[in-house]
């Protein structure tokens, strides 16, 4: 029964992520409507790709903080309209609604209010490095027309000293913990992996996986959970931790786990509960997510090592990323955006990510650390926490000893558009040709097939496109041509571009593959 209700919630929790985000009512009194000491509440707008349990234990304890230093509690209003991508795309389209009606300084502020929230909390470093990132928008001024550079986020504005006092040296791996503007700062730190199903992988004879190379064994066909990296950053960084580790190889080992998916959900939080439930195999999927599941399927008494559900960070590829907060240009409450910021790098916020709950304790310790009732299994940012409380963690383990030092290839931009078109948008057809191929592998090594044969099938399998450039000439989608490849498509932000060479992808890709069909169709005869 427990087990029933755990996963009956864990899919409440999924579908309620598609909120949609709602503009700010009212002027500069709708987040801060009272003064300090007087004992009344204030409201802060946040927006988040966070669950539940990561806003309760924070809105709990930032108004107890608050309410300390201030006498002043604060509410937050969250705001969930869906993985960080959404996130972002949705604060774009409303920055250039609200510049074309006017709300948008020649210093490229926005009006207060005119954001629709005061913080964006959660996701990936490269979602908040697209918010930080500076724009330039065409605005009408006195009937004349000019351009203004602005950007989605403010910079916190916080000291050096206090800055070296949080992070120390501003890197993990070869990630940094926040941007040297501060238009974001890490609040915890995420590991990418995978997740899987002990029983499940019994049934099929495989072992538990170790690397991702390990989920691209055709016995996982059908049986592996991925996301949609379009609709969400964070397994975009799972992928692209495959390529920065594999190089252009890695393309490969994307194409075969599409052939091995059973489908791409619009959310990373799916899978970890599939696997859990023998509806997959295994899937990938954040470190948290991973770890809570496997900790929430626990009979009373098992230790985690028998639980059905596992979770591995795979060797050699430890990519570990800032999980950030940013204060958004437009903001109704500056100040109170930023002691929120200020707030989840104090030692109280640290310690909710990782500390045991008071309840799993049987009450609160002496000095009061940790979540209130649930277990986050989220990394702290600050070295401090590994220094001083690595004792007092659920997960024992240091992600700066254990971050992976290869750097990014560069290519995350066509991570989403390439693999639409080569293993989402072509499902189908993608999970039929790549069972032919390995049908045709194993014919091959009994001598029923041809080597010849054989090449042409895997030449066709994982073939790449011709890029049909602006100036209609032609460029091999590969390592030399990319950095042309991404320029003529404005690194895949080009609309029109962008969605004329996916077309052509899409339809290439479908071709190879049921040019592999054919050829194992006529081989069988």
């Amino acid at each position: 029964m427990r087990t029933k209700i755990g996963v009956a919630l864990a899919f409440a929790l999924v579908l309620v992520l598609p909120l949609v985000v709602r503009t700010l009512a009212g002027g500069p009194d709708r987040a801060a409507s009272t003064r300090r000491g007087d004992g009344s509440v204030r409201t802060l707008v946040i927006v988040t790709p966070h669950v539940e349990q990561i806003r309760l234990e924070f809105e709990e304890a930032f108004d107890r903080w608050h309410r300390e230093k201030f006498d002043t509690g604060v509410r937050i209003d969250w705001r969930v309209p869906g993985g960080t991508s959404e996130i972002v795309k949705q604060l774009e389209a409303q920055a250039v609604a609200a510049a074309r009606q006017g709300g948008l300084d020649d210093n490229g502020l926005f009006a207060p209010g005119m954001s629709g929230a005061d913080v964006f909390f959660g996701g990936g470093s490269f979602e908040h490095g697209k918010v930080a990132t500076e724009r330039r928008i065409a605005v009408v001024r006195d009937g004349q027309a000019r351009e203004v550079a602005y950007r989605l986020a403010r910079p916190a504005n916080f000291s050096p000293a206090q800055l070296g006092e949080w992070f120390g040296e501003n890197r993990i791996g070869v990630q940094l913990l926040y941007e040297p503007g501060q238009h974001w700062l890490g609040t915890a730190l995420s590991g990418f992996g995978i997740v899987y199903n002990r029983d499940t992988l019994r049934q099929l004879g495989l072992p538990e996986p170790r690397g991702f190379r390990d989920l691209c064994d055709p016995r996982y066909v059908n049986m592996l959970a991925l996301a949609d990296g379009r609709l969400s950053g964070s397994v975009t960084t799972t992928y692209e931790s495959i390529l920065n580790k594999e190089a252009w190889d890695g393309w490969r080992t994307l194409r075969e786990l599409c052939g091995n998916a059973r489908y791409f959900a619009s959310a990373s939080t799916r899978p970890p509960v599939d696997v859990s439930q023998g509806e997959a195999a295994a899937g990938l999927a954040i470190d948290f997510y991973g770890r809570g599941q496997s900790q929430f399927v626990l009979r009373p008494g098992q230790s985690a090592d028998d639980s059905r559900v596992g979770y591995v960070d795979p060797e050699g590829a430890v990519y570990i990323d800032a999980d950030p907060v940013t204060i958004l240009n437009g903001c109704n409450d500056f100040e109170l955006a930023r002691l929120f910021v200020e707030f989840c790098l104090t030692i109280e916020a640290q310690a909710l990510w990782q500390f045991r709950s008071h309840q799993s304790l049987g009450g609160a310790p002496a000095d009061g650390l940790g979540p209130r009732v649930y277990e986050l299994r989220r990394m702290p940012v600050r070295r401090v926490m590994y220094e001083n409380y690595l004792d007092r963690m659920v997960d024992k383990s240091n992600p700066f000893e254990a971050a992976s030092d290869v750097p990014a290839r560069g290519w995350r931009d066509a991570i989403a558009p390439m693999m639409a078109a080569f293993g989402i948008d072509t499902a189908h057809d993608c999970r039929a040709a790549w069972r032919a191929l390995n049908q045709a592998r194993a014919a091959a090594a009994a001598g029923r097939v041809s080597a010849g044969v054989l090449a042409e099938m895997e030449a066709a399998f994982y073939a790449m496109p011709a890029h049909r450039m602006k100036d209609g000439s032609t460029l091999e989608f590969n390592e030399a041509n990319y950095k042309a490849i991404s320029a003529d498509v404005a690194r895949w932000r080009d609309p029109e571009r962008s969605r004329r060479a996916q077309i052509e992808y899409t339809t290439f890709f479908r071709a190879r593959y049921r040019e592999v069909l054919r050829s194992w169709a006529a081989a069988e005869k």
